[in-house]
């Protein structure tokens, strides 16, 4: 069944061939609709110019018209869709390793190929003729080889891999990507490039790097895309502070499975499919501060001290260079800040077990537990304790209305001062432990510790 988004190109592609101009289904779709999997977005390729994309649609942005891209807005099946519409184009020199310095426009489909990053996202399909024809690869116009890699699981850049890299640096983290979620091998002259060219990378925005990292954290097969990442010489580049968790040994007896990396590797094997991207930073920053606080006692133990307080500062560090909103930064740091506290559950007073399971989004809390505990010793007693006791927990119970308040404190004849917040911290952990059950025996608890001045 065709998806809304499809219906939208397919009108697109209609009304520019009504009007005498070539039109096909662009790129990513192609490949998706070839491999049997769900196209999220449908871009259009035409010979149309701006100009005439413009004419032809009552409802556009003239978003990249410079770069022949224009966006047509349509109503359907009562959603608004949004097609990327592009003209063929062949690009000049690119100085910034992003944008051509020159853009022209062409009438041909072929020489629009030319210009595209792998053959796997340089096919063009027809869908009129797929239609006519109830056939999919007939109706498919490849001239870079793009079926062949899409059947021997290759990712190849077009043409001479150098010039492709160099014209957008970004590229070289696309390839990667796209390697690890189809589960595809880079071709080798294509990885020689992207090992040759690693430092360039640094040329590329760091929101445009966070957002491809993202996506191969949270697309299926993370483990897959940061050995590629080691491989290529890219992790160096863009998460220097990972690559130095290679070679960095563990206590056999809490971690046999082997160094640091091997353990987050193994860790990240174990996200799943559209794991959210906070959780997933969370699980390849989580000791990312062991590296800078081994020690090797003698006679033959190994320790990280502060590693948590030193990886939340080292996790800071990286989050903002790679401009994380602040949302996101509180919650990875927050994964990061936790992760060692399932340790104490068993031990933890009732009121700091509660204020544990109060942290925002707990069940990313809880799932990073389970797959650290998978990754190394494989015990999940712990996780299974706080997964039952938090399951058992009302709401209510974890978060009742306060016994007493800043304005009991002060009716009482307490003036407002620092002091307010460690007295009322006091009486909401004696609430929360079942010591007091009345605002008067809250007031009287504090009335034992606190003085009215």
């Amino acid at each position: 069944m065709e998806s809304p988004a499809q219906v939208a190109a397919l009108r697109i592609v209609e009304r520019l061939r009504a009007a005498g101009y070539e039109a096909y289904f662009a790129g990513g779709c192609v490949r998706d609709l070839l491999l049997g999997t769900e196209a999220k977005d449908f871009d259009v390729a035409t010979s149309a110019t701006p100009d005439k994309v413009l004419a032809l649609f009552p409802r556009t942005f003239a978003v990249g018209a410079h770069f022949g891209v224009i966006l047509v807005c349509q109503e359907i099946a009562g959603r608004e869709i949004v097609t990327e519409v592009a003209t063929f184009r062949s690009d000049g020199v690119y100085l910034d390793g992003r944008h051509p310095v020159e853009v022209r426009f062409s009438a041909s489909v072929r020489e629009d190929v030319l210009r595209r990053d792998f053959t796997i996202n340089g096919m063009m399909l027809d869908p009129i003729l797929q239609r006519q024809t109830c056939s999919l690869t007939s109706a498919v116009l490849d001239y870079v080889g793009g079926q062949n890699d899409l059947r021997d699981g290759i990712v190849r850049a077009i043409g001479d891999p150098r010039r492709r890299f160099d014209e957008d640096k970004l590229r070289m983290l696309r390839a990667v990507r796209f390697a690890a979620r189809l589960d595809y091998v880079i071709e080798p002259e294509t990885e020689r490039a992207i090992r040759d060219l690693a430092p360039a990378i640094a040329q590329v925005s760091r929101e445009r790097v966070r957002d491809e990292l993202t996506r191969m954290l949270t697309e299926g097969r993370a483990h897959r895309a940061f050995e590629l990442l080691d491989r290529t010489g890219l992790l160096k580049e863009v998460l220097p502070e990972v690559y130095r968790m290679h070679g960095v040994e563990q206590p056999p007896e809490f971690h046999p499975e082997g160094d640091v990396w091997v353990h987050t590797l193994l860790l990240l094997e174990k996200l799943p499919v559209g794991a959210s991207p906070t959780l997933a930073w969370g699980a390849l920053l989580h000791d990312v501060g062991k590296p800078a606080t081994f020690s090797h006692q003698p006679p033959d133990r190994i320790r990280f001290n502060g590693h948590v307080e030193v990886g939340a500062k080292i996790a800071q560090d990286i989050l903002r260079r790679l401009r994380f909103s602040n949302e996101d930064c509180a919650q990875i740091l927050s994964l990061v800040e936790n992760h060692m506290r399932f340790g104490d559950v068993e031990k933890m007073k009732s009121s700091t077990l509660k204020r544990f399971f109060r942290l925002p989004h707990f069940d990313e809390h809880l799932a990073l537990h389970g797959m650290d505990c998978l990754s190394s010793h494989g015990d999940l007693s712990l996780y299974e304790f706080v997964k039952q006791r938090r399951e058992e927990m009302p709401e209510e119970l974890m978060r009742p209305a306060l016994l007493v308040t800043g304005r009991d404190l002060i009716a009482a004849g307490y003036h407002p001062g620092p002091q307010f917040k460690e007295m009322l911290r006091l009486a909401e952990d004696a609430q929360l432990e079942g010591r007091i059950h009345t605002r008067d025996e809250g007031l009287a608890l504090l009335r034992e510790q606190f003085s009215i001045r």
